[in-house]
């Protein structure tokens, strides 16, 4: 029976399915919490993202919450102003879009962690909730959308 347990995490670990020493996924995760049902434009890399947030460790401690400071938070999708887990779990997301990313450490911070906040090798997890996709491209979808293909 021993044998038997020991195989299976062995394949699991093998597979990516786990981290070795927590259980934790070692695969970035996105869980769409809540969709719009109209969803006009979706986020692409380059286009300016407002989010608001909650991060917390796996332990459920929170670390940071733009909802405390009442302030979104912006940045440019793709291109390396947030961590990885981000960039890659907020890609085509509607406005007013809900989604839970699980992030890996591999995809986070890594060994090095976060001003001491966040310490090293930390798996994260982010509520998220797109506010608004700003700059040229959304400036013409809006367009579009208002005025109908001309």
């Amino acid at each position: 029976m021993k044998f038997a347990t020991l195989s299976i995490a062995a394949v699991a670990m093998a597979a990516g399915v786990v981290s070795a020493n927590s259980g934790l996924p070692d695969k970035l995760q996105v869980g769409v919490k809540y969709r719009p049902d109209k969803c006009d434009d979706k986020s692409h890399a380059g286009d300016l993202l407002a989010m608001h947030y909650t991060g917390t460790l796996a332990d459920g401690t929170k670390f940071d919450s733009s909802l405390d400071r009442g302030q979104p938070f912006e940045f440019t999708l793709g291109v390396g102003q947030v961590i990885k887990g981000w960039d890659k779990g907020l890609r085509d997301m509607c406005v007013g879009e809900k989604r839970k990313l699980k992030i890996p450490p591999s995809d986070g911070y890594g060994a090095r962690g976060a001003g001491g906040t966040i310490p090293p090798n930390a798996h994260l997890i982010f509520e998220v909730e797109l506010l608004e996709i700003k700059g040229p491209r959304a400036a013409a979808a809006a367009a579009k959308n208002a005025h109908g293909d001309l």
